[in-house]
């Protein structure tokens, strides 16, 4: 009998489309792992080091493709490296940018309710 291995489940995850990325996420989040408590690492750790494409980029960002572009050609973002033409972003860039992004919105919210 075969066991399932964690780097076999990865190498299956990566060859997902988007949709089907989602639909996994959402399925982690289903309450039939409710009782289990995973850390952030557990379930992300192997991400740390990974790069990701513009499209992915771009909805980890939660932005259009369109708006993660302009962030690029205007410096705030950029590749750590090329494969062929596209351009692949470091995680750990994609994440320091999204909390600075989260940082503006908090500071504009706080702004206007004053």
């Amino acid at each position: 009998m075969s066991q399932v291995t964690a780097e076999a489940v990865y190498k299956n995850f990566t060859q997902l489309g988007s949709n089907e990325r989602a639909r996994f996420f959402a399925l982690l989040a289903s309450p039939s792992t409710q009782g289990e408590n995973f850390s952030h690492d557990q379930v992300f750790g192997h991400l740390a080091e990974d790069e990701f494409t513009a499209l992915e980029a771009a909805e980890y960002l939660g932005v259009s493709i369109s708006t993660f572009r302009r962030h690029v050609s205007h410096g705030r973002i950029r590749a750590s490296g090329e494969v062929g033409r596209n351009q692949l972003f470091a995680t750990k860039h994609l994440k320091a940018f999204k909390r600075s992004l989260q940082d503006v919105k908090a500071r504009g919210i706080a702004v206007a309710a004053s």
